[in-house]
């Protein structure tokens, strides 16, 4: 099955670079590419690809200010999203609105198969499981598999497959894997949408952990309920949430 892409750069020599390289990618064709925002999202709206690179600084308006246009009326579809910029200070941002991958300038093949390899995954789960409205198809929004922050002037992809349990701290949540703890300026609420329900489950207002590291869930004398995990560690359930476990045993 091929996927369709488009490529939107102002840059001719950027374009150039980019169709040359994703020639090593049989899967992918190429259906058009766009200078600038006005001819980016005319050709979007012609083609409906499933796949857009993206440069962020683009004559007219920015990326996100595209994928805004984009996003406009009830049958829109916007296509998956791989930035390709010099600028760095906007990967959060691109994460935020579940870009595939954010590629910094130059970029080599293997980091460029890396994000086709992402897109392609995330294009065929959706195609398998989307529903068809007046002949077009639906993607449903894919669940994060990567959380991106910036720690000490450093941008880090967490993959949520390495968190065990979160922890709200006031207006921050605290991430926690087998090794280190990270914080984040994040609500638990957000953080909660983001992530698979099939993998995290919400066991108390202030905590999230990981199913895959839940090892019992406990009573205690008290008639409080405890959620340990692999490691030991202990999280308090609140009752209004111990329905949930019950909930996921039975789908499980």
């Amino acid at each position: 099955m091929m996927i369709h892409a488009i490529l939107a750069d102002d840059e001719v020599l950027a374009r150039q670079k980019l169709r040359q390289l994703l020639r090593d990618e049989p899967e992918i064709k190429i259906v058009g590419e766009g200078a600038s925002a006005s001819e980016t999202i005319d050709l979007v709206r012609a083609t409906a690809p499933e796949l857009l690179f993206l440069d962020i600084r683009m004559p007219g308006m920015d990326g996100f200010d595209i994928i805004g246009k984009l996003s406009v009326g009830s049958d829109s579809v916007v296509p998956r999203i791989i930035f390709t910029t010099a600028y760095d200070c906007y990967a959060l941002r691109a994460f935020e609105i579940h870009a595939v991958d954010y590629l910094l300038k130059p970029f080599t093949s293997e980091r460029l198969h890396s994000a086709v390899q992402r897109a392609r995954e995330e294009i065929y789960t959706s195609k398998e499981n989307a529903g068809r409205s007046n002949g077009r198809t639906q993607y449903p929004p894919a669940y994060t598999t990567r959380i991106v922050f910036k720690s000490h002037g450093r941008i880090l992809f967490l993959p949520v497959s390495d968190i065990r349990w979160i922890r709200a701290e006031e207006n921050y949540a605290r991430i926690c894997t087998g090794t280190e703890k990270h914080l984040l300026r994040e609500t638990m609420s957000h953080l909660e949408e983001k992530l698979d329900p099939q993998m995290f489950l919400r066991v108390h207002r202030s905590a999230i952990v990981n199913l895959q590291y839940l090892k019992e869930v406990r009573t205690e004398p008290s008639g409080e309920f405890t959620v340990v995990l692999v490691d030991g560690q202990k999280i308090a359930m609140s009752r209004s949430f111990h329905a949930r476990i019950s909930e996921w045993m039975a789908r499980s």
